[in-house]
């Protein structure tokens, strides 16, 4: 099993930044990319950024140039920096793996709260 746990989450002006990041334990191994997702009330869980094993990295088209996505030394902890945030940024962000031998999303941190004031 693996486990995910965020921190960094908070309040911040627009046009502020913020630091998530996302340390995984348990069989870390078992992990291929890991992922940053976003839920905002009344709308559904999307993918906001991604990075493989080898460093590769993608982000959906509404946050390119503003956000980041970086693995840590050991490649278990992974940070999505937040830069010019904006009110439509607010959401719930979550910590996400893909299963290597799948390849579908297996494992989910908790979830931590970013509210970005206008």
């Amino acid at each position: 099993q693996v486990q995910l746990v965020e921190s960094g989450g908070g309040l911040v002006q627009a046009g502020g930044s913020l630091r998530l990041s996302c340390a995984a334990s348990g069989s870390i191994f078992s992990i291929n990319d890991m992922r940053w997702y976003r839920q905002a009330p009344g709308k559904q869980r999307e993918l906001v950024a991604g990075i493989t094993r080898g460093g590769n990295t993608y982000y959906v088209e509404s946050v390119k140039g503003r956000f980041a996505i970086s693995r840590g030394g050991a490649k278990n902890t992974v940070y999505l920096q937040m830069n010019s945030l904006k009110s439509e940024d607010t959401a719930v962000y979550y910590c996400a793996a893909t299963n290597r031998a799948t390849s579908t999303t297996d494992y989910w941190g908790q979830g931590t709260q970013v509210t970005v004031s206008s």
